[in-house]
């Protein structure tokens, strides 16, 4: 029987920006599940970005954010008083998959306890014995929520962005542009397709007539001038120390974006704007950004395995297909 809870814990160890960014769409499935319930957010081991950078953009989605809890560290938990002193929960999503751990948060009171450690022997509700483990952190995590409600997550409930950072966006991209969003950076360079490709990139939506808008992060600013210099009609939209927040209100104005697997291809995965996600040496499977408009496209599939690999006329014929109404493939494996 499906679970109707009053009150949910989810437990993880701590989240950085790219950890709170990757979890979005686990906490929207959450909160389209259960639009109810009461949604506590703990961090055990150290700090969660919904407590700090990201708190704006979870509003609606969590009702409470507890970190550094200190639950789940060391073994003598097992025999110290309860964590969280007599607090109840009627249901536990346990994140994570250190089975101490896992032991450690089970003794918080609850009505019913979820968690995949230990090949789901410590959870109180489990998956159908035929079901295979999903490569994706994130496809692991929504399944915490549909063996929970016994159908499958859909990550529904809107991101409430504050409409000061709207009105911010539609200042930075006003109305009446076909704008493609291009997002050349990655946290490893092994990750970014070629600059030089997303340059000619830039050019050729200049010379159909649509406006190229770059996002560059904090450690990308070196190619800032190059852009400049060689595609005068782009616009690079976001000053430094710009929120994730603007980010995404900014991919909300864009007709098509293209990103490598980064952080800046979370964000605009986030807008929801139709995305082209491009891979080569990590896997799609595993790091894949949820976003209901998403097309992917792997060095693999052009002999290759290396960013390099993923020809420039690949990426602006999709481009041409999406901004045409076309039907591009959903992934291109």
């Amino acid at each position: 029987m499906a679970l109707q809870p009053f009150s949910i814990l989810v437990f993880v160890g701590l989240d950085l920006v790219g950890d709170g960014l990757m979890k979005l769409p686990f906490l929207r499935a959450l909160r389209t599940a259960y639009p109810d319930a009461r949604i506590t957010w703990v961090a055990g081991k150290g700090k969660t970005v919904y407590a700090g950078i990201l708190a704006p953009l979870v509003g609606g989605l969590v009702d409470e954010v507890i970190e550094d809890a200190h639950i789940g560290n060391r073994w003598w938990e097992l025999v110290l008083p309860r964590p969280l002193k007599e607090r109840r929960f009627d249901l536990i999503l346990d994140t994570q998959r250190r089975v101490l751990t896992s032991l450690i948060v089970k003794r918080i009171r609850h009505g019913c306890f979820i968690s995949a450690a230990a090949d789901w022997h410590l959870s109180e509700l489990r998956p159908s014995p035929d079901a295979t483990r999903p490569a994706a952190m994130i496809q692991q995590m929504l399944a915490l929520i549909e063996v929970a409600t016994g159908k499958p997550a859909h990550p529904d409930a809107p991101l409430i962005l504050d409409a000061a950072i709207q009105i911010e966006a539609e200042r930075r991209l006003p109305d009446g542009a076909i704008y493609v969003g291009l997002a050349p950076g990655a946290g490893g360079k092994h990750k970014c397709w070629p600059l030089e490709n997303y340059i000619a990139l830039a050019m050729r939506q200049v010379k159909a007539g649509r406006i190229p808008v770059i996002f560059l992060g904090p450690d990308e600013r070196q190619w800032e001038d190059e852009i400049r210099d060689a595609v005068p009609g782009a616009l690079l939209p976001l000053d430094f120390g710009a929120t994730p927040m603007l980010t995404i209100a900014l991919g909300r104005r864009l007709s098509v974006a293209v990103a490598n697997d980064s952080g800046a291809g979370h964000m605009l995965a986030a807008a929801e704007v139709p995305l082209i996600s491009l891979f080569g040496p990590t896997l799609p499977e595993k790091f894949a950004p949820v976003t209901p408009r998403l097309s992917i496209l792997r060095a693999q599939s052009f002999g290759g395995e290396t960013m390099e690999a993923i020809p420039l006329s690949a990426v602006a014929n999709l481009i041409d297909i999406i901004l045409e109404g076309g039907n591009p493939l959903a992934t291109n494996s």
